[in-house]
């Protein structure tokens, strides 16, 4: 079982208060909070060994560079990526599935198609939208039930000699859901397509094993998993790496440069043009580091916990629809109060110390599906508490008698 005290100790600003009462943070689909320890990790880089990497032969710049490259190594390792320069680093989930959508302005031609979801973050659909305008593919959307969850059925029929890649989040952003993407890319690469997974919501909560899923790609954020904002990873197999042009160009990632000629620079600086955020890059190390010590069976075991518990007694409140009705949930409850605007739910019990979500949490086709302007998304971390969870539903009874 985990120490939530002795976990809680380690975020400084949970102890602080918010409109005269205790922070109850719900807003970790958002960002998660940072622990002492990464805060101190990226202080300790710019006071000992700020310096640029990969291009000095000084001190500094060489213990700079080496740990970046050792942060290289822990994602490496935590993801279970075969070689280390199949991990990229990026600004964050957005930038990666950018990079791959880019790369494929030049591997796609008219009449291929690329297959979405209807549960993806704009993140993930908007890339392949312009893609498609841009070499004339179309896109193709996996629908969703009303539990939320995708009709694989559906997905089958999507499936053609056509299909040039398959992109799906793990976790919806928006409900929780789980999604089956073994399944998807397995199915995927029977037609030959490749398959990205989108895991900004799915790494705080599980290990993801990319040899094991033998996914093409995957992207995250580093601060969604107690690391820096600014941060991210792209994971992608070494022979698609190596098919995919540069998205930028610039310093680093180029190999010899004349004005006739440039040639590109190996794995994975080819993909890495600039000077990077160095400091966060390591410090994303830090927290990976600061998860595993925990546990991430520890964590998912509590996290399942906190989602069961919430569910129960928010299901006591009248006028209730929780939206993502389904077992193979993450802990995330996605709700509303009939008759009442989320957004106001949201304003009231944020005087009340309450911090959660409310709108369309940039996936406006899954409101469209319910027809709905949006929702309240509590997002639960491994630092919370059932004591929150009481508080946040005492609150949210409180704005609906005051609302009604």
């Amino acid at each position: 079982m985990l120490d939530i005290q002795k976990i809680r100790a380690d975020f400084p600003i949970l102890s602080q208060t918010v409109n005269g009462k205790p922070l109850v943070y719900f807003d970790n689909g958002a960002t998660s909070q940072k622990p002492q320890i990464v805060i101190d990790a990226e202080v300790k880089y710019y006071q000992e060994i700020n310096a640029n990497i990969h291009r000095g032969v000084h001190t500094l710049s060489q213990l700079a560079t080496d740990a970046y490259e050792v942060a290289r190594g822990k994602v490496k390792d935590h993801i279970n990526a075969k070689f280390a320069h199949e991990v990229l680093f990026t600004s964050g989930t957005t930038h990666g599935i950018n990079l791959v959508a880019n790369g494929f302005v030049s591997i796609l031609k008219p009449g291929d198609e690329v297959v979405v979801s209807s549960l993806e973050h704009h993140s993930n659909i908007v890339p392949w939208q312009m893609l498609c305008e841009k070499t004339g593919a179309i896109l193709k959307v996996i629908p969703i039930n009303n539990n939320g969850e995708l009709i694989i059925e559906e997905f089958d029929k999507l499936l053609s000699d056509k299909t040039k890649i398959v992109t799906v989040n793990h976790i919806s952003n928006a409900l929780g859901v789980i999604n089956p993407i073994k399944y998807i890319i397995d199915k995927a690469h029977t037609v030959g397509a490749a398959v990205l997974i989108d895991g900004a919501q799915a790494v705080p909560h599980l290990k993801p094993n990319v040899q094991e899923l033998d996914c093409d790609f995957y992207a995250f954020s580093g601060h969604k998993m107690c690391g820096p904002t600014g941060t991210g990873i792209l994971y992608g197999k070494e022979e698609w790496l190596n098919k995919l042009p540069p998205y930028q160009g610039g310093g680093e990632m180029i190999k010899e440069v004349t004005f006739e000629k440039t040639t590109y620079a190996d794995l994975p600086h080819k993909f890495e043009a600039g000077t990077p955020n160095i400091a966060g890059g390591i410090v994303l190390g830090t927290a990976i580091d600061y998860l595993n010590e925990i546990g991430f069976d520890k964590i998912h075991e509590y996290e399942n916990e906190l989602l069961e518990y919430a569910t129960k007694r928010l299901n006591e409140i009248e006028g209730i629809r929780i939206y993502g009705n389904t077992k193979n949930k993450a802990s995330v409850v996605s709700f509303n109060i009939d008759g009442i605007h989320p957004y106001d739910i949201g304003s009231i019990i944020d005087k009340l110390g309450i911090a959660v979500r409310t709108g369309h949490h940039c996936a406006q086709p899954i409101m469209n599906f319910f027809c709905i302007p949006g929702t309240i998304r509590a997002s639960f971390s491994f630092y919370n508490t059932k004591e929150e969870i009481d508080a946040m539903v005492e609150a949210v009874k409180k704005a609906q008698t005051m609302l009604s």
